[in-house]
């Protein structure tokens, strides 16, 4: 059980997210795996700047949620339309995240 934090705008480092969460699904496919989007971070799940979207849409359908944090949303003025339809939801991206690491799941700060 694997939790990421995304909290950057890079999209280079989305595609390496990309590419480790398809590492992860081929060497463990039976991995839980959830990637939480905050702050900055959030640019990966919106339609209009996301450079990752079709891969996205293909570990969606593995299992892999992707979270928007609504915290951010809002401090950002991004609406649910403005996300990818493959995203989840969350309302502090931070406290699920903690929640999580309390639950057993390993914590991966994602980006360089």
């Amino acid at each position: 059980k694997i939790i990421f934090q995304l909290t950057t705008s890079d999209t280079l480092a989305h595609k390496a997210l990309m590419k480790q969460l398809a590492n992860i699904t081929k060497v463990k496919p039976d991995s839980k795996i959830e990637v939480v989007c905050h702050g900055p971070g959030l640019e990966i799940l919106q339609k209009s700047k996301s450079v990752v979207i079709p891969k996205i849409t293909e570990f969606n359908s593995k299992g892999i949620n992707f979270y928007a944090c609504e915290f951010s949303m809002t401090e950002r003025k991004v609406s649910k339309n403005e996300i990818t339809e493959d995203a989840k939801y969350v309302s502090a991206g931070i406290i699920y995240i903690v929640t999580k690491q309390q639950e057993g799941w390993s914590y991966i700060k994602s980006g360089f």
